[in-house]
């Protein structure tokens, strides 16, 4: 058995979108270091996008920062048009952005539930649609890549676990399963491959107020059966095998990283 090579990714092309912070930058930093070109996208704050991107080349890789919101569909067009008048293509899009707007259902305001769903679930589409019509108008390029192009989906475990107090964000992420699969359906046959990631808790400065006194790492720490909070850099390893040809039969799937979250730790001991 061929060994699987230290740069998967080499010559290789990649957007992740919400990647300046969070799960999005560990992502864009496992690509990078597996040798693609990496196309960090933000919304507002330039900082840490243009950080990660010299970080990226100070390590002799190639990366660049671009601005868009994923919500708007001609910023998307914008966006997939500045990578590809800039290096030709794109081969991999890791579909990352996402927010939580958190409130008791009976609160909750149409403009709660709009934002959440217009980044996590609509800002999908776009970006997923924008690649997948690049990866055809460019074809196949077997000597890069084995499928035409990789479309990878930041899920969660809330696409199958409910949570109450956030129906907003879970309805996006179960919206995200049946997008990722049906998308996943269509476009087996230009051997464009499409899957998910379910991320359970990572910590990011999205859920840091979940974790920001001993108490409440304690408790969530009852949720993962693993014994850690996961890293970043957890997700940016299954983004890189789910984007290299190690894992080219492998399309229509959420691949969870969650420490054993969906192993329902609540029935340990017969519940």
């Amino acid at each position: 058995m061929t060994p699987p090579s230290a740069s998967p990714l080499q010559n290789q092309i990649a957007l992740v979108t919400g990647g300046s912070s969070g799960i999005g930058y560990g992502v864009a930093e496992a690509l990078a270091a597996a040798g693609a070109t990496v196309v960090v996208n933000y919304h507002k704050e330039a900082e840490p996008a243009e950080k990660l991107v010299q970080d990226i080349k100070s390590r002799g890789g190639e990366a660049l920062a671009v601005q868009a919101d994923v919500s708007k569909e001609e910023d998307v067009q914008r966006m997939f048009k500045t990578v590809v008048d800039t290096y030709g293509t794109v081969h991999i899009l890791v579909s990352n952005s996402g927010i939580q707007q958190d409130a008791a259902f009976l609160d909750m305001t149409t403009k709660q539930w709009d934002s959440v769903i217009g980044v996590n679930l609509t800002g999908q589409f776009l970006c997923m649609r924008e690649a997948a019509r690049e990866f055809v108008r460019r074809g196949p390029q077997p000597d890069i890549s084995k499928a035409t192009g990789k479309i990878i989906c930041m899920s969660s475990v809330h696409e199958v676990i409910p949570w109450a107090g956030h129906v907003n964000y879970a309805a996006s992420k179960g919206g995200v399963m049946l997008l990722m699969k049906s998308v996943a359906q269509e476009l087996a046959p230009h051997k464009i491959r499409v899957n998910s990631i379910g991320p359970g808790a990572i910590a990011t400065p999205i859920n840091a107020e979940a974790r920001d006194t001993p108490e409440e790492e304690r408790d969530l720490l009852k949720l993962i059966p693993y014994g850690r909070i996961g890293e970043p850099s957890d997700i940016g390893k299954v983004a890189v095998w789910l984007a290299s040809d190690e894992s080219d039969y492998v399309t229509g799937h959420t691949l969870f990283a969650d420490g054993g979250m969906l192993l329902y730790p609540g029935f340990v001991g017969n519940g």
